[in-house]
């Protein structure tokens, strides 16, 4: 029998408090085929199914531009189904992203339009029966709705839950109102799911010089925190979440800004466990505000951190001799893990948490590295497309809360190079047909938007964001941002071409973009023949604008040198830094830069306990006081982009630009010394590449041999120390005399 599906809602309503939605349905008692549970809603729900939970996806159905993109997410319930029986299904349907507080720095207009929608519901129970026939038990005016335990949830401000509380009965709730809910922008589950995906135990737990009790749990993680306790009817467990404690030793969480984070759970009598249902936390400290005999009681096998993010499979490994190395590649996947939550986000912890299209496009091809990310991308540039404006502007964030009025350069760029290294990456040329208009408009609104042609002149931009040439008052570093426009603007260009080319596009096409790359390039030569910062050689290196390259890298590695071997780049500049110095005979110079401890550097916060990778390089600057507390995320991935380097160039792995997806692969490993060893590994869909070189010394030779392990399963071009071997699949030794230079 078929039902009608409608959206329904409760008849008022509930504030703060989040609403449970049941509705029951009795299968007949006869051989079932398959049973499948079809569901969505207006915020994030979690569903069970007779007491047992429906699916293992956090916070369904996921974030994405829910005025034209509402996933529904679809699950076999035939092991739950009771046949012949009175089933009893129950939703919790939480704020969520969907009509939560969002932005909490600045007001969001479309935030703030849906948070007075409604709680919205929309499922639909299907069950095939081996004769043939089916029934369908829908969401109707038959459905009924009460108060839940869940006080509040949001995803900035936490979660109360009272397990005390007595709930009305099903039978007397309330009925709930069928409404004209969104279905024309319903879709099938794209992305990857949100899962529970560890766990990690208390590390210490620690009584702070203010008398605090504090839970450590080693790592900085997203998730929440599962307690299990026996308590009195009316006890409370009450928790606050940070990153990090002070100079003092004492707890800290200003830099969450407004987001209030709570975590208050109301006890029944008895043994009882808890995590919270619809949101989640960025977080290493939890500071024990209230505990049953008070937060001293608080043992360490009362808490569980549970690590939550999108379920992708870990395809790439890297190894070496230096620990504080280790440590930063560490903590770029940790980043990574803490801040793929559905969406690309800068941060998990702060009232932001914004899928910021910079920060994205800077980190994916190390993102690609790390695992294998093809469908969140997939999904997230489905975002990013449904967001670009009509005029072809991409905008900051996505989904869009901002609603900027220009975009930004290295910003809106994400249109053009995330589906690029997505298909580099898989080898999918799926992701460039599905975008390649949307990578069109781009270019086309920047030549449109621009007051010069083949430069991008005028607009607003976010330059080189957190330079450290900052002139004093500024985020931004002191690199011209027109320069960077252009570069972008060629660079944007360029995969235009490529992408067509690909897609054997018209002639006619190709060859408009294609002049339109010669043209900005020759504007950009003619308006910029001289750089003045870090960021500016390696923008006008790596986007090949410079009319001697060599010589750009030759000033590139002067100016590092001038600086103590320090780097002076930010958002823009870092992620080329060390490709255009290895690629242009700098690769010593390079390392240096890599393995500097002092700030400002990669391992400065390692060597200040790090876990992640901060947003600043000096978040906990060397007198221990902190960066600031506007702004001074320890959980923001953009700099972990270092690790597409040493992937591949220090371990050397990379897929050849015209057989993508490594089809075909080029391995040109770089060794240093002060290393020791380094071992890369990546699992691609033909199987894994390995590349390993380790510095031996025989007892004989006053200079180390480099001894070399390549393994490929798909043809390869190997270069070792400048002499470059075409090799079919297989594993090949190489050793390298140091002293002789020979292979």
């Amino acid at each position: 029998m078929k039902q009608k599906r409608s959206w329904i809602r409760p008849a008022e309503d509930m504030g703060d408090i989040v609403p449970e939605f049941l509705g029951v349905f009795r299968p007949q008692d006869k051989a079932v085929e398959s049973a499948q549970l079809s569901i969505t809603g207006m915020g994030v729900y979690a569903a069970k199914l007779n007491d047992r939970r429906v699916g293992d996806f956090i916070l369904a159905p996921g974030w994405t531009v829910y005025e034209k993109r509402l996933q529904y997410q679809s699950y076999d319930i035939a092991g739950l189904l009771r046949r012949g029986e009175e089933n009893r299904l129950s939703v919790l349907l939480g704020k969520g992203w969907y009509r939560g507080r969002l932005v909490g720095w600045q007001g969001s207009a479309v935030q703030e339009s849906r948070r007075s929608m409604p709680a919205g519901l929309w499922a639909c129970v299907r069950i095939d029966y081996e004769d043939g026939s089916f029934d369908e038990f829908c969401t109707d005016e038959t459905w009924r709705v009460r108060e839940s335990r869940v006080r509040l949830s949001e995803i900035y401000d936490g979660e109360i839950y009272d397990a005390s509380l007595t709930l009305t009965g099903a039978a007397e709730a309330e009925p709930a109102v069928v409404f004209d809910g969104p279905d024309d922008t319903l879709i099938e589950q794209e992305g990857e799911e949100i899962r529970e995906q560890e766990q990690l135990t208390v590390r210490r737990i620690i009584t702070t010089p203010k008398g605090e009790t504090v839970l450590d749990f080693g790592q900085e993680i997203t998730g929440y925190v599962r307690i299990s306790l026996t308590a009195e009817n009316g006890d409370a467990v009450d928790l606050s979440f940070g990153e990090m404690l002070d100079a003092e030793g004492n707890f800290y969480r200003d830099n969450y800004r407004s987001a209030r984070a709570q975590y208050r759970y109301i006890c029944r009598g008895g043994q009882q466990e808890y995590q919270t249902l619809l949101t989640f936390y960025g977080f290493r400290y939890v500071r024990v505000n209230a505990f049953p005999g008070g937060p001293a009681a608080a043992k360490p096998e009362n808490f569980t951190g549970i690590v939550i993010h999108s379920d992708m499979e870990r395809i790439g490994e890297l190894v070496t001799g230096c620990a504080p190395l280790n440590r930063l590649v560490s903590n770029a996947v940790w980043s990574q893990k803490c801040n793929f939550v559905d969406v690309p986000t800068d941060c998990p912890q702060r009232d932001e948490r914004l899928g910021w299209t910079g920060d994205a496009q800077v980190f994916i091809r190390t993102a690609c590295y790390n695992y294998d990310a093809e469908r969140f991308y997939g999904k997230w540039l489905a975002d990013l497309a449904a967001d670009q404006r009509e005029d072809g502007a991409v905008p900051h964030v996505s989904p869009d809360l901002l609603r900027a009025e220009r975009p930004s350069a290295a910003w809106g760029d994400a249109m053009t190079i995330c589906p690029w290294e997505v298909y580099q990456a898989y080898g999918n040329a799926e992701i460039l047909s599905r975008f390649f208009d949307n990578m069109k408009r781009w270019v086309d609104y920047i030549t449109g938007a621009t007051a010069k042609s083949g430069l991008w002149a005028g607009g607003e931009h976010y330059g080189d964001w957190l330079g450290l040439d900052a002139p004093a008052g500024s985020y931004k570093g002191s690199s011209r941002e027109e320069l960077i426009a252009t570069a972008f603007y060629a660079r944007s260009t360029e995969l235009v071409v490529k992408a067509a080319r690909v897609l054997q596009k018209a002639p006619e096409l190709i060859r408009e973009y294609e002049q339109l790359w010669q043209r900005i390039r020759a504007a950009f030569q003619e308006a910029y023949p001289v750089y003045e910062t870090q960021t500016e050689c390696c923008v006008a290196v790596e986007f090949g604008l410079a009319a001697d390259l060599q010589g750009t890298a030759d000033q590139l590695a002067r100016m590092v040198r001038e600086v103590g071997v320090q780097l002076r780049t930010g958002f823009v500049g870092t992620p080329y830094l060390l490709r255009v110095l290895s690629r242009y005979g700098y690769c010593d110079l390079a390392y240096s830069l890599l393995l500097r401890r002092e700030y400002p550097s990669w391992l400065y916060p390692v060597e200040h306990g790090a876990t992640t990778i901060w947003e600043h390089w000096d978040g906990v600057m060397e007198d221990g006081g902190f960066w600031s507390t506007d702004m001074n995320s320890f959980n923001h991935y953009a700099y972990g982009a270092v690790l597409d380097w040493l992937y591949g160039e220090a371990a050397g792995i990379r897929t050849a630009e015209t057989a993508p997806g490594y089809e075909r692969a080029v391995i040109e490993p770089h060794p240093d010394e002060r290393l020791g060893f380094l071992k890369g590994r990546l699992m691609t869909a033909r199987g894994e590449i390995v590349s390993e070189w380790e510095y031996v010394r025989d007892t004989t030779e006053s200079e180390p041999a480099v001894r070399y392990v390549i393994t490929t399963p798909v043809p390869a071009t190997i270069v070792i120390d400048g002499t470059t071997y075409e090799r079919g699949p297989g594993s090949y030794l190489f050793f390298r005399d140091a002293a002789a230079g020979r292979i």
